[in-house]
């Protein structure tokens, strides 16, 4: 009894301290990337500015805790997300890339991009700055910019990559004391294990479709 309640009032005590650490900036960007995420999903061009404003603070959020691989990949995602609003707002609708499996070829050269990328952004952590997760950051992005290549081609397998990346991200989050971009990370975990399963579903109503017509035919 008492020390069941005791123990139920030592984790609220450090729950409460671990969100009286997390800074206001902290709570702004995952707030600008929660509304970007929904304003997204109903297709509000709109959604890339509040990217913008969540990227921009998450680069300085990761240069300040020395994840120099994280920053320069946030840089990339600043970039598409100025192109994407531009194009959005301004550019054609474009037809999309159909969803494909990768082929031997598509595997070969995303291992190849993990490969490179994690050998550039390692050496470039231990060599020109002061990180002290050089594995990690490297290993994190490394499989990001992989994930980011696969997705651009609509391949199924970018959630898989993604993944990879965002199951190492979130305890480095905890370990660099980002709680809510922890919770952030594990929120894109889970949305990228649906979008696998519903990637994966829409290819098989594909082929049920291309079928169908064939057999019309």
């Amino acid at each position: 009894g008492i020390f069941y309640h005791l123990l139920i009032f030592k984790k609220f005590k450090m729950i409460q301290e671990i969100f009286f650490q997390i800074s206001i900036l902290e709570w702004i960007g995952v707030s600008f990337a929660i509304v970007q995420v929904l304003l997204s999903r109903v297709n509000n061009p709109t959604n890339y500015l509040f990217g913008i404003c969540s990227v921009s603070i998450t680069m300085y959020l990761m240069f300040q805790s020395k994840l120099y691989a994280e920053f320069a990949l946030n840089i990339y995602y600043l970039i598409m997300s100025i192109y994407g609003w531009y194009f959005w707002k301004f550019g054609k609708q474009q037809h999309e890339t159909p969803i494909s499996f990768s082929t031997k070829k598509d595997y070969t050269i995303s291992f190849l991009i993990v490969l490179i990328s994690f050998i550039l952004f390692y050496f470039g952590l231990t060599q020109l700055t002061d990180s002290d997760v050089p594995i990690l950051d490297a290993t994190i992005s490394a499989f990001a910019w992989a994930g980011m290549w696969l997705m651009a081609k609509r391949k199924i397998e970018n959630w898989i990559f993604l993944n990879i990346s965002n199951a190492i991200a979130i305890p480095l989050m905890i370990h660099k004391e980002l709680y809510l971009y922890a919770i952030l990370t594990l929120i894109l975990f889970i949305v990228a294990t649906s979008g696998y399963f519903k990637w994966r579903k829409i290819k098989r109503s594909m082929k049920i479709e291309l079928f169908k017509k064939f057999k019309i035919n």
